[in-house]
Order: C-alpha cells, then sequence, then structure tokens
C-alpha cells in the first residue's frame, strides 16, 4: 500500500481568499481537530506584512501551538528572504515560497521578476539551511495564467532548474488558475522531474476551479507524486471563477485516495466532523465537497480494508 501524504492548506491558502478573518481561538481548533483525524501535515499560514493579508496576522502564533501537537509537520508559505526569516525564528518545520511561471503573474503578484525572485529564492534557501528547515520551491501558474494564458512547458522545466539551482530542496507544481487537465499534468511532470530528478518534483497543488481536481490527481499518481495539497470544504474559492471551488476538496480527495486502496493515515469520520469548527467561526462561508453531503460508500470500510 502507497503511502500519499495530504496536506492541508486550508489555513493559508484557504483563509487569505475570504474577506473575514477567522478567531485564533478557532484555528487552533481546527488544526488540533484535523491532526486527530490523522492529518501529518498543515500549512498554517503565511509569514506576509499583515497590513496586506490580515487574515494571516496570527501566524506565528499558530507555528508555536502546532508544533505542542506531536507527530504533525507544520509548514509556512514565505514571500520572500524576509518572510523566510520570520518563518525560521517562528520555529517551522518546512517553509515553501512561490515561484510563479509567468513573469507577468509574477510582477503582479509579488512585485518581482524572474532574475528578482530567483535571488529571493536564494537568500530564502540560505536561511533554511542554516536553521535545518526544509525548503520547498512552488512553480505556481505552471499550466497557464489567467494574465499570459499558455505558458511553455520549457519556461517551466528551464526556470525549475535555475530554482534548484539557487538551493529549492523539492518543488510542487501548482494549478494556480485552475487550468490544468490529465495529460498535461502527466506530461509536465514528466518534463520536470527529468529536468531536476525525480526526488525533487513530489506535489502538486491543483484547484477544482473547472471540475478536473481529482482527475488531475489521478493523473499525479500515476506520475509517481506522492503529496497533494487540498483544503477542507474547499475553502479558497478561486476569484477568477467566481462561485466555483477553488482548492481541492480535502474530503473529497482522502475519500478517494482511501477508496483507492492508498494509505493517507487520515480517518474520513473525524476528518468530516471538523468541518463544523470551519462552519461555526465562518457562518454563511461557502463549502463545497460532494463527501460531505453524500457520505462515504456504503462499503467504504471494506474498501479501505482490502
Amino acid at each position: 500500500m502507497t503511502d500519499i501524504l495530504v496536506s492541508e492548506v486550508g489555513l493559508r491558502d484557504g483563509l487569505q481568499s475570504i474577506d473575514r478573518v477567522m478567531p485564533l481561538d478557532a484555528k487552533k481548533r481546527w488544526i488540533a481537530a484535523e491532526a486527530a483525524a490523522g492529518v501529518k501535515e498543515i500549512e498554517v499560514g503565511s509569514f506576509v506584512p499583515p497590513k496586506l493579508l490580515p487574515q494571516m496576522a496570527d501566524t506565528a502564533e499558530l507555528v508555536v501551538f502546532a508544533k505542542g501537537i506531536e507527530g504533525l509537520t507544520v509548514v509556512t508559505l514565505v514571500p520572500n528572504a524576509k518572510g523566510a526569516e520570520f518563518a525560521a525564528n517562528a520555529g517551522v518545520d518546512g517553509m515553501s515560497i512561490p515561484f510563479s511561471m509567468s513573469e507577468t503573474h509574477s510582477i503582479k503578484n509579488v512585485r518581482k521578476d524572474h532574475p528578482a525572485m530567483l535571488e529571493e529564492i536564494a537568500k530564502a534557501a540560505a536561511i533554511a539551511k542554516d536553521h535545518g528547515i526544509h525548503f520547498a520551491v512552488g512553480l505556481s501558474t505552471a499550466f497557464g495564467c489567467t494574465m499570459e494564458g499558455a505558458v511553455a512547458e520549457d519556461q517551466v522545466v528551464s526556470l525549475a532548474e535555475k530554482a534548484a539551482e539557487a538551493g529549492a530542496m523539492e518543488f510542487s507544481l501548482s494549478d494556480t488558475t485552475g487550468y490544468a487537465d490529465p495529460a498535461q499534468v502527466r506530461r509536465l511532470t514528466r518534463k520536470v522531474k527529468a529536468a531536476v530528478g525525480d526526488k525533487m518534483l513530489t506535489t502538486l497543488h491543483l484547484h477544482n476551479t473547472r471540475g478536473l481536481g481529482l482527475a488531475n490527481v489521478v493523473a499525479g499518481l500515476e506520475e509517481g507524486i506522492t503529496t497533494f495539497d487540498a483544503s477542507l470544504g474547499g475553502l479558497g474559492g478561486c476569484p477568477f471563477a467566481p462561485g466555483a471551488s477553488g482548492n481541492l476538496v480535502t474530503e473529497d480527495l482522502v475519500l478517494m485516495l482511501n477508496s483507492m486502496g492508498y494509505s493517507t493515515g487520515i480517518d474520513l469520520k473525524k476528518l468530516l466532523q471538523v468541518r463544523a469548527v470551519v462552519e461555526e467561526a465562518l457562518p454563511g462561508e461557502p463549502l463545497y465537497g460532494f463527501t460531505p453531503d453524500a457520505g462515504p460508500m456504503k462499503d467504504y470500510a471494506q474498501r479501505i480494508a482490502a
């Protein structure tokens, strides 16, 4: 039975996409409940200026809290080297920096072109190395950009190689805009792995904006991907497709993986109960997912025991 890591990103990628700020206590209950359900890795927030994203202002406190949970890997996003310093001082287990494959998106998002971002990656990598922290680079807009349109796969490969030279320990391919399809996932995964090595590309960050999220997961599994990001309730609707689920729904992903015979270590029944924490803290906030509504199949227990 192959082990697959489901990394919960709702507390960062989900909460940063909504206007309201979830109370600190509710975030802590969310983290604790997911860890109790068997989730082994949680991205608890992002070290960005609070004036830009007040939803992330308590990230350092959440790192301290989450680090107290045995067996939980605590990671955060950092936009630059300064954020990496904050993350290192907070005591994270891992940090990731987004590197947009679309230069237009990079300039709009972090006000840096590709050469400037590679400099930030090198600085952040050095900070992570000095503190013994795992350092990943997320290749965002890898499957397409709402500003530039198609992103050349050769460009993704070239920038991944440069980021590896700058100190990246690991990569994820990110479908930031929900453009990816299974054929593209297979093709680009193979190309990047061939360029930087199988062990360097382990993760897919997929969105379900156009309903292809789980199909893209299957494509990733077939190419040896072992980690998938997901958000409880699909929290974090894509701003480019209002009303559509942005992130993969954690509950649906776990149901599918467990049913297919993969080992996630996550108790689906307990995971489904976590949804109540989010609903209570963010009343009226749209949450998505088929599994929370329909429940597991009647033969689910037999499937995961097989």
